[in-house]
């Protein structure tokens, strides 16, 4: 990155933080949904130290916001966090997961291989993984977080009640876009999670992070790569480098979109150093994007901001704030990865668009300076080619919870439609070859 590129990043951090500075708070929180539920969950086993998670998580935050200029939001490596909660993994395991992914994304970044990968991937199986992974949220809320309550259980703070006027608060900043839905919606949280924990005699204190290294064991090495890394690389590459790099360019063109070298680098950096300290493996991931982008960030001054806002916690309170942080409302948070699964869905209505990538690409080539008209709209059959390959990878993702399957799906449902063009050009070059013998 150049001094100029730099100084432009940050004049428009400056600039959106003034003149927007309650949306830009807002719109900071709204990944919240997905971090505080897995960062307290891997806590409360004792396989993550949370104050190290914030801390480490606030960094990456600050960083992201300083050089990408975005709301590019750090989020859990979710594949990872399933199985460590599954089985109760040890500190030094979760580390050398965490860790195991970082150096294979570093090596995929240096040599190109990731940037290859990016350029092979049609745009409908992209759009896939992006509304998959937003149908997914949407499921998981449902499904695990709201599913459980009841219309006045577990508690007065947080049940059915709330969860429907969160939801309908929801809908009501559709039409209102610059109410600050996620500040309103976490400080009520943040007051009940107070109430209940001083209810409960267990407020956090005052408790200075110490900070330790973990160095994992040959035999955590192994069951961490094997058995949770590996299955994190195709969930890291798909959703939070390449499905992030297009959601960012659809949705803030006014700034520079990071490359995709640069987010694997970001990645690859933030768990070879963060992991080493007990901190959660942490990645980019299009939900938190999407769902930053939905409360009103619109630069990276917004996770800057949280990003302080974490330091300082996990600083000062730390491992105190299990507690507290456990008592946060499910009703509210469940509203909030809604929101973002919804958010992510709204992508796909750009397939077949000028506002797809490839679309604008072919009808408006850069050669230069210059644009040049050199292709035309899409036919009928190809907006329906073009769907039902987003469609089957939205499908098979969300069938089989697995973003590598729904990418298999997709590309072979793209090429089975490429399988006739490609016959007839082989056909083609061999009848040419039979004329000049």
């Amino acid at each position: 990155m150049t001094a100029q590129t730099f100084r432009q990043i940050t004049a428009h951090n400056l600039k959106t933080f003034r003149r927007n500075y309650v949306s830009e708070i807002s719109g900071s929180l709204g990944d919240l949904g997905t971090f505080l539920p897995i960062a307290i969950a891997l806590a409360i086993n004792g396989t993550v130290s949370l104050s190290s998670t914030l801390i480490f998580s606030g960094l990456f935050n600050i960083l992201t916001g300083l050089f990408f200029g975005i709301p590019l939001p750090v989020q859990p490596m979710k594949a990872i966090a399933a199985v460590a909660i599954a089985r109760s993994f040890h500190n030094g395991t979760i580390a050398a997961a965490g860790i195991f992914v970082g150096a294979c994304i570093f090596l995929f970044s240096i040599t190109g291989l990731l940037r290859w990968f990016a350029d092979v991937i049609p745009i409908p199986v992209i759009k896939g993984i992006q509304v998959g992974a937003g149908l997914s949220l949407v499921i998981a809320s449902c499904g695990n977080i709201l599913s459980s309550l009841g219309w006045i259980r577990p508690s007065w703070a947080d049940n059915l009640i709330w969860a429907i006027a969160a939801f309908i608060f929801l809908l009501v900043t559709n039409v209102y876009r610059k109410v600050p839905y996620a500040l309103i919606v976490f400080i009520l949280g943040v007051v009940f999670a107070v109430i209940r924990s001083a209810l409960a005699a267990d407020l956090p204190s005052f408790a200075l992070w110490r900070p330790y290294v973990v160095v994992p064991t040959p035999r955590q090495w192994s069951e961490g790569a094997l058995d949770a890394g590996i299955g994190q690389i195709p969930l890291t590459t798909l959703n939070s480098i390449v499905a992030v790099v297009h959601l960012a360019s659809d949705l803030i063109p006014n700034v520079r979109t990071p490359s995709i070298t640069a987010i694997g680098l970001s990645v690859a950096g933030m768990n070879l150093v963060g992991c080493w300290f007990g901190a959660m493996p942490v990645c980019h991931g299009s939900g938190g994007l999407a769902a930053q982008y939905r409360f009103g960030a619109r630069s990276g001054a917004s996770v800057i901001f949280l990003g302080i806002l974490k330091l300082v916690i996990g600083i000062f309170f730390g491992e105190s704030l299990v507690g507290l942080l456990k008592r946060f409302p499910s009703s509210l948070l469940g509203v909030m990865v809604i929101a973002a699964g919804l958010e992510l869905l709204s992508v796909g209505e750009s397939l077949n668009t000028t506002g797809a990538r490839d679309i604008m690409k072919a009808n408006f080539g850069l050669l230069g300076d210059q644009r040049q008209d050199i292709a035309p709209m899409l036919s009928d059959d190809d907006r329906r080619k073009r769907w039902t390959v987003m469609m089957v990878t939205v499908g098979l993702l969300v069938g089989f919870k697995n973003d590598a399957i729904g990418f298999l799906a997709g590309m072979l449902c793209h090429y089975g439609y490429e399988l006739p063009g490609l016959w007839e050009k082989v056909r083609r070059r061999w009848n040419g070859r039979i004329r000049l013998q």
